[in-house]
């Protein structure tokens, strides 16, 4: 398959891995970058990251990334945010005060409930991995038609998303009895609060269904 792939480099994330995993999955050209010519120019673009809201904002501010990331997402090339990088596309952020975000897909990102639905204490953060149940069946919602029930994906995370709009969920997880935003979708943009790059098996075919979006 025939993709320039950019990674966002705005100083967070786990990008040589993300960078790997693209060119494992067939990607030709992937370049880490944080040149908006570079992000102008790609036929995919991917935002990961992992920390805190504030600072992956104060990344991509100071950086220079914000508006090309708009001009981008208007031109319908696929999008995709992983972790940090999703969280990173809604409305605002509850994390260690309130943030805005890049508001490309209505919402917000709040603290994990400290309990499950029977009342027992939760861990948090949520380590570890856990099957997806897929809520959207849209043209992005196509990365995930090679996941079955037999698979399952990596996650870290102590925030989660809440999309304004329900048609926006892409994929949830059960986390203590309940249902957890596991993915979000626009359009031609896609968020992933689980990492595909370190989701064995399961995370390659996802990010190959990425590449495969024109």
């Amino acid at each position: 398959m025939k993709s320039k792939v950019t990674v966002i480099d705005y100083g967070l994330g786990n990008l040589f891995s993300v960078k790997r995993a693209l060119e494992y999955c067939g990607a030709e050209h992937v370049v880490v970058s944080s040149d908006p010519d570079e992000i102008r120019d790609a036929s995919h673009v991917v935002l990961p990251g992992v920390g805190a809201f504030c600072d992956g904002m104060r990344g991509l501010i100071n950086r220079g990334m914000v508006e090309p990331i708009y001009s981008y997402v208007e031109t319908g090339r696929p999008f995709l945010g992983i972790c940090l990088g999703m969280q990173l596309l809604v409305t605002r952020s509850e994390e260690f005060g309130l943030w805005d975000g890049l508001n490309i897909i209505p919402g917000k990102v709040v603290e994990m409930k400290k309990n499950n639905t029977d009342g027992s204490p939760r861990k948090i953060p949520k380590i570890g991995w856990s099957s997806l149940a897929k809520k959207n069946n849209s043209t992005t919602a196509s990365i995930l038609n090679e996941i079955d029930d037999a698979d399952s994906v990596y996650l870290v995370h102590s925030y989660e998303v809440i999309t304004k709009n329900s048609e926006n969920i892409l994929c949830t997880y059960n986390f203590g009895g309940a249902e957890v935003t596991a993915g979000i979708t626009f359009k031609n943009t896609i968020g992933l609060q689980f990492h595909p790059e370190k989701s064995g098996k399961s995370g390659l075919k996802i990010l190959k269904s990425f590449l495969q979006l024109v």
